[in-house]
């Protein structure tokens, strides 16, 4: 994806129980992977949120190496949100940024923890 560290991310999807693929940008913080609900700027966030707040176990997949891993929620107002944001920001040469600006709602990250 675009010359930037990605991964795939597999979440339980909250109303039909069906596995659902998205393909994100990564960055690393220690073992986690850093995700972004960024949804383009969008005015909501998008459907693999919901799912891994639903449902926080999850499938990652970096390259051929699948894992299991526990989704938690990054919000505004976490005492990571700054730094985990300028992290995966850098990672995606700053799109973020300009996705935030598109629009009002504040833009949530996942942090994946490989459970092996």
């Amino acid at each position: 994806m675009i010359g930037v560290p990605s991964l795939l991310l597999r979440t339980k999807g909250r109303k039909t129980g069906q596995v659902r693929t998205a393909a994100l940008v990564y960055a690393m913080d220690g073992d986690r992977f850093i995700v972004v609900g960024s949804n383009g700027g969008g005015p909501s966030s998008p459907g693999w949120i919901f799912n891994a707040k639903a449902a926080p176990d999850v499938e990652v997949q970096t390259g051929r190496r699948r894992f299991a891993a526990t989704a938690e929620v990054i919000e505004t107002g976490h005492p990571d949100y700054d730094r985990l944001w300028s992290l995966v920001n850098a990672k995606n040469r700053g799109r973020y940024d300009a996705y935030q600006r598109k629009t009002p709602r504040s833009i949530p990250m996942l942090a994946l923890t490989p459970l092996t």
